[in-house]
Order: C-alpha cells, then sequence, then structure tokens
C-alpha cells in the first residue's frame, strides 16, 4: 500500500471494534485518461478528473478488506451499469461531466436508484462547485468571507465596487481551473480583459473578490456529527464526531504561479520544480489552528456535508483567516492530494483513510449486522435519555 513517503507511519489507532463485513461495492469516478479535449474546451478542461493511480489505489484499500470493488466510469451509462452491477454501497469520487451542479449527478442517481454512497449528499455537492452560492450562504451566516462580486457580463463589471487587486477565477470550476498569474487584478483595464477571457473561455459566471495577500491554508477532515463511540475506530473521532488532521500551508512563492495556487502549479508533483512546498502539519500558533478548525467545521455545517471534506483559507491583510472555497469531493491520490498529505503526516495510511470513509457512509446508511445495529440503537436511545435527563436537572 503506498502511502506518502516523506512520512513514517504509525498507526496507532484502535483495531475495528464491528464484526468485520464485506460489500460489493461500486467505485465510481471519471478518469482523465479518458478525457478527450474538444476545440471548444479551455486548456485545463478535464483537471479535475482522477489519475488511474487514484483509482487503483482506493480499490486496493477497499479490497485490502475483503471488499468486492467494480470500477464504474461516470458516463451516461452509469444507471445501467450500476442496475447491473448492484452494489451495496457506492464509493464515490466522480466530479460529473457537464452543467452546473455535475457533482451532484452520481449522488442523486444513487439516491434514484436507492444505494447508499460515500460522501456529501445532493444538495451540499450542488452547492459547493457553486463558489459564489457558498459564499453567499457562509457570507448570510457571519462567516468571514472575501467581499465578492459575480459577473455574468462585461457590463457587470462596470458597476462593481470593489477594491483593487481583486482575484478572479470560474464560479464554477475546480482543481485551480481558469487560475494563473493574471488571475491577480491590479485595475480596471485588466478587470474588463480578465473577466471578458473567463466568460469566453469558461462560458459560465466569474467569481471576483477582493485579494487576500496573506498565508494559505487547506483543512481536511473526516466523520460526521454525532457519537462515534459505535464507529469502526472510535478513538480516531473528537466527542462530536470529527477526525482533524493537520493543517496543512500550501506555500506558492517558488511555484511555477508565485502567490497563485492555480492548475499549473497544482499539476505539477510533489518535489518537482515549480510545485508548491507543501507544509504539513503547517507552523501556525494554537490559536490560529483552533480558529481554522472551528471555521471549517462551521462552514461545512452550513452545507450539511458528509463523511470527508477539505476547506481553503487564505489571511487577509488583517492577519485574519477567510474562507474561499470547499471541496466535498476532496482528492485521494495517496502522493499528492492534500488530504492525504494531512493523513500522512500524522501516521494514518492511505487504507484506513478510504476504510473510514466508506465505514462512516456505511454507518449512516446502517449497513450494520443484525447485533451491530441493535447496540448502535441502543447507544442512540441512551444519549437522548441522557441528554434529555440532563435539561431536566439543569
Amino acid at each position: 500500500m503506498e502511502t506518502y513517503p516523506r512520512f513514517r507511519i504509525n498507526e496507532m489507532i484502535r483495531p475495528l471494534m464491528r464484526k468485520k463485513q464485506t460489500w460489493r461495492i461500486a467505485l465510481i469516478a471519471n478518469l482523465i485518461d479518458d478525457f478527450t479535449r474538444t476545440p471548444d474546451d479551455p486548456l485545463d478542461a478535464g483537471a479535475e478528473f482522477d489519475r488511474r493511480q487514484t483509482i487503483e489505489s482506493i480499490s486496493t484499500a477497499l479490497e485490502a478488506e475483503g471488499h468486492k470493488v467494480i470500477f464504474v466510469q461516470a458516463n451516461s451509462a452509469l444507471p445501467e451499469v450500476l442496475m447491473k452491477v448492484k452494489p451495496q454501497i457506492c464509493f464515490n469520487i466522480a466530479e460529473g461531466i457537464s452543467g452546473d451542479g455535475r457533482e451532484a449527478q452520481v449522488p442523486a442517481l444513487c439516491e434514484l436508484l436507492g444505494i447508499p454512497y460515500t460522501g456529501s449528499q445532493v444538495v451540499a455537492n450542488a452547492i459547493s462547485l457553486n463558489k459564489t452560492m457558498t459564499k453567499r450562504i457562509w457570507q448570510q451566516l457571519g462567516l468571514p468571507t472575501a467581499p465578492y462580486y459575480e459577473f455574468t457580463s462585461l457590463e457587470d463589471a462596470a458597476h462593481a465596487e470593489l477594491r483593487f487587486p481583486l482575484f478572479a477565477k470560474p464560479a464554477r470550476e475546480g482543481t485551480g481551473m481558469g487560475i494563473d498569474n493574471r488571475s491577480i487584478i491590479n485595475n480596471h483595464d485588466e478587470l474588463f480583459a480578465r473577466v471578458g477571457w473567463l466568460l469566453s473561455n469558461y462560458r459560465q459566471p466569474v467569481l471576483v473578490e477582493e485579494f487576500l495577500p496573506g498565508r494559505e491554508f487547506t483543512v481536511g477532515f473526516i466523520g460526521n456529527r454525532g457519537n462515534p463511540a459505535y464507529r469502526s475506530r472510535p478513538d480516531l473521532y473528537d466527542a462530536d464526531g470529527y477526525h482533524w488532521f493537520p493543517i496543512l500551508e500550501i506555500d506558492t512563492l517558488s511555484s511555477v504561479s508565485p502567490t497563485i495556487y492555480g492548475h499549473d502549479a497544482k499539476s505539477l508533483d510533489i518535489g518537482t520544480e515549480g510545485a508548491p512546498n507543501y507544509l504539513c502539519p503547517a507552523m501556525i500558533s494554537e490559536s490560529l489552528r483552533a480558529r481554522l478548525i472551528d471555521l471549517t467545521r462551521r462552514a461545512a455545517e452550513a452545507l450539511d456535508v458528509r463523511d470527508v471534506s477539505r476547506i481553503d483559507f487564505r489571511l487577509g491583510a488583517d492577519g485574519e483567516p477567510y474562507l474561499m472555497e470547499i471541496n466535498t469531493l476532496p482528492g485521494l491520490n495517496p502522493l499528492i492530494s492534500d488530504l492525504c498529505i494531512m493523513a500522512a503526516t500524522e501516521g494514518m495510511s492511505h487504507q484506513i483513510l478510504i476504510s473510514e470513509i466508506l465505514h462512516l457512509a456505511a454507518e449512516r446508511y446502517q449497513l450494520f449486522s443484525p447485533d451491530q445495529a441493535s447496540k448502535v440503537k441502543n447507544q442512540q436511545q441512551l444519549n437522548s435519555y441522557v441528554e434529555t435527563e440532563h435539561k431536566i436537572i439543569k
């Protein structure tokens, strides 16, 4: 099993508590190897799709627990294939093919067919891909995010009341698509040029926000709200049901796009010339760490995120952290993905990471043996009783 090579693995985690169960799993993804760019596509089209190496690593991790894994492409044949394969649960990392809410396509199909699946559900995946909508929700809840506009035409740009420098990117893309050295905008001429280029190439609204000049961090977690007592590895989670990975700092100063974590920088393998430095755990104060984790939890719960996620931050000129965007389908390549770097830093193997994501979903769908399901139900009833009695006493 491959794990990030720079860190020694030290898996001091409680063994599985429940009786081992195995399932028929459909591993659903979009392969970049099979993607063909059309003349109308931007040069970085397909960047968010997964490498075959990622598929093989996830499959190996699941098969190590005895599961039967069938890899299924997330294309137009998916509904028919799922009805033939009849999986007991789907491990979903599919980005979707097209459309504003494409990351919600596989979850919606699974719900239509009544098949359990890993990760966030339909609404969370649809909203999270829409960066403007996500920021609007966070802003309404009082969470810190940079002032922004969404432009659907060049005329919109003439009425923006934002302070330069600005930062522009496609409103509904991931993996740094549409982000490069021209993304930082210093005047109105640059604003019109960049917005026009993005509108033409990506054929979607453009998100323009005030540029945050400080350090960049990403915070990842696995878990769900609730008592973790009957999870596969209960000691892994805090009392609220979450496991927080060491915070990762993205240092782009010496990368191919200094101060910008765009597609060109993200596409380079770790350690190669022009790649960013991935500093994990980030050298930050405990107060900043606590602040980042608190904001991540509140931002994720605002969208009802499930099982696994990662949120990006940048510090403003005032030194305070601001939410940038959320990834409800974080990369799971054991060698290059941010979440896997965080997990490896603390000594968690790729196999345990994948196993926990699977079991968190299985817990939500109650895919337990009868005796385990009874224990969980009894524990939930006990927790409810204790909470009620506590309120009465108070």
